[in-house]
């Protein structure tokens, strides 16, 4: 065999153990929007990604699976007047929690945030227009969505914004991971949520019980938006029935130690 032909067989060989150890390790990460699939009652679900792919990219979307922990997180886009009353709730229940805020929520709501901020609570990145990310495959384009955010927290708060980031609408890539992740950032997802964010369609109290309760799980990052009636009229009941099961709740910082 000639030596150009050898060096053609070698690559070929080389390139598929490549591909089997990725495949194998699952260091890939497909692009897409974030979904779970539960498969067993309280037992935590299936994500697109699972715990070990999105490691390499300081991105998490469940915490101690052994421990009953909670991870409270906020979505908010715009105010509706429900966040005030969530804060209430999270302030009696010493529950601390993360909003992840776009800029229209920031430009809009100073009071609010600085409120956030002085109860403790984590303000993580929602980037500044919520486009979707995916799409942005310009590091610099993706890093003014991140850093105009930034800089708007520092104008409003007088404070340097957490690095935590949280895809709009969950739709993310493995290229967008590794920009956060350049960036300083960590990405949180959820491994808990339901359909709370319809403003003409708010679910029922009951109906909120039916998807939250059964669900709950060990390590949950739970997702709620605080732009729901629905959740505003319910998260005291709801906490106080995730601390009768024995759940603690605990700040985002604890799913990268």
């Amino acid at each position: 065999m000639r030596k150009k032909d050898i060096w053609i067989a070698l690559s070929a060989v080389c390139a598929a153990v490549v591909l089997a150890m990725t495949q194998f390790w699952g260091l890939t990460v497909e692009t897409g929007a974030w979904g779970l699939s539960f498969r067993t009652q309280g037992q935590p679900p299936v994500g697109p990604a699972d715990k070990r792919q999105l490691f390499q990219y300081d991105a998490a979307y469940l915490g101690d699976e052994t421990e009953k922990v909670l991870y409270l997180t906020f979505d908010s886009g715009y105010e509706n007047g429900s966040t005030e009353k969530i804060l209430d709730v999270l302030k009696k229940h010493n529950a601390p929690a993360a909003f992840f805020l776009v800029g229209n929520y920031i430009e809009k709501n100073g009071d609010l945030v600085r409120r956030m901020v002085e109860d403790g609570h984590i303000v993580g990145n929602h980037t500044m227009h919520h486009f979707d990310m995916s799409k942005l495959s310009s590091k610099d384009a993706f890093a003014k969505e991140l850093q105009d955010l930034e800089k708007l927290f520092k104008e409003t708060t007088g404070k340097d914004l957490p690095k935590y980031y949280r895809p709009p609408q969950g739709i993310y890539s493995q290229e967008n991971l590794q920009m956060a992740k350049d960036l300083g950032y960590k990405t949180v997802f959820w491994s808990l949520a339901y359909v709370d964010w319809k403003n003409d369609a708010q679910p029922t109290k009951q109906e909120a019980f039916d998807k939250l309760l059964p669900r709950i799980h060990n390590g949950a990052v739970v997702l709620l938006h605080s732009t729901s009636r629905t959740n505003a009229e319910i998260l005291d009941e709801l906490l106080t029935k995730w601390e009768a099961a024995g759940y603690r709740f605990a700040s985002i910082d604890e799913l990268f130690v």
